[in-house]
């Protein structure tokens, strides 16, 4: 995910904006067009302090689904991969479950 692409996205639960992002794997990119680096965001959180809902980013991609079609076993398998570099706010509470 592009890190500035975080100034259009808004919880797809509540519609709250601005979402929190905390960055875990992370690279520069140059960009061709505007002539400066771009930060990448390879994996990360999203966080939505409003309903408290987190949304990993893996391989680039925000997965921004409704809770119905979330993973579950993939969503936690993510938290306890990065459980030291997550707060412990969302690691207690990991809504929606």
């Amino acid at each position: 995910m592009r890190k500035r692409l975080l100034d259009i996205l808004a919880c797809p639960i509540d519609k709250f904006y601005p979402l929190e992002l905390y960055e875990f794997n992370t690279r520069k990119e140059n960009d061709s067009n505007q002539e400066k680096e771009e930060v990448i965001i390879e994996e990360g959180i999203l966080y939505c302090i409003k309903c408290k809902r987190f949304f990993p980013i893996i391989d680039e991609i925000p997965i921004m689904l409704p809770d119905e079609l979330r993973e579950r076993d993939k969503d936690l398998k993510f938290l306890q991969k990065w459980q030291d570099r997550i707060p412990d706010s969302i690691i207690s509470d990991p809504r929606p479950y």
